[in-house]
């Protein structure tokens, strides 16, 4: 009877692994794939957009050639291209940037989610600097206590201001400006911080030793 049970509890811990492993790992292909998708529908939905507003003129035009959907494909990009190069240009002009402003703060800024949307766009264009500049590890009570945290800016008298997320949801949070003594930045990139973060601390021994062999410097 007790070799059944013990057999009975391992099975179990068995099946309980596997279903972790499977549930993290469906979840890690989730975390990949979804930005691609939703990248993927936008820039399809712009393009067939643009496509359908050309299909007419396309048509007129290449009525009687084989090769149509192939000429407004290539005229569709030609026309992304374009009206990308002319906008920019515009707006790096004063008269432009004025537009662009006044259009901004008095329309664009109240309709839900742009601002959230331009941030993320500036955020893969690489055109703005992440808010999370690097890792690092700090004592924001002033003990041993460590706390895992984003630095989010740097101050003229060596002090920090830093973001301490919420695990296992990394987008809330607390801040805390602290001086340079209680803040240990660690070498360690932000997509790694952030996994550990999200599986609720799993994977934080790379930043303790990262921290530790900077500390033997």
């Amino acid at each position: 009877m007790l070799a059944l049970r013990l057999a009975s509890t391992g099975m179990e811990e068995t099946v309980k692994k596997l279903k972790e492993f499977v549930k993290s790992t469906i979840v890690g292909g989730l975390l990949v794939i979804l930005p691609l998708a939703i990248c993927l529908f936008v820039i399809t939905w712009v393009f067939n957009l643009i496509r359908g507003a050309i299909g007419p003129l396309t048509t007129i035009v290449m009525e009687n050639s084989p090769i149509q959907g192939i000429v407004a494909d290539v005229l569709v990009i030609m026309l992304i291209v374009v009206a990308c190069f002319f906008l920019g240009l515009l707006v790096r002009t004063k008269f432009g940037k004025w537009i662009y402003a006044s259009l901004e703060s008095r329309l664009l800024r109240k309709a839900p989610g742009y601002s959230l949307i331009k941030e993320t766009v500036f955020q893969l264009l690489g055109n703005k600097k992440s808010p999370f500049s690097s890792v690092a590890l700090v004592q924001a009570f002033g003990n041993d206590v460590l706390l895992s945290a984003f630095i989010t800016d740097e101050h003229e008298d060596g002090s920090y201001t830093v973001f301490v997320p919420t695990g296992p949801n990394p987008t809330s949070g607390n801040i805390y400006h602290l001086k340079a003594e209680y803040v240990h930045p660690v070498d360690v990139s932000i997509e790694d911080a952030m996994r550990s973060i999200i599986s609720c601390g799993a994977g934080s021994s790379a930043l303790i030793a990262k921290m530790r062999n900077s500390n033997k410097r």
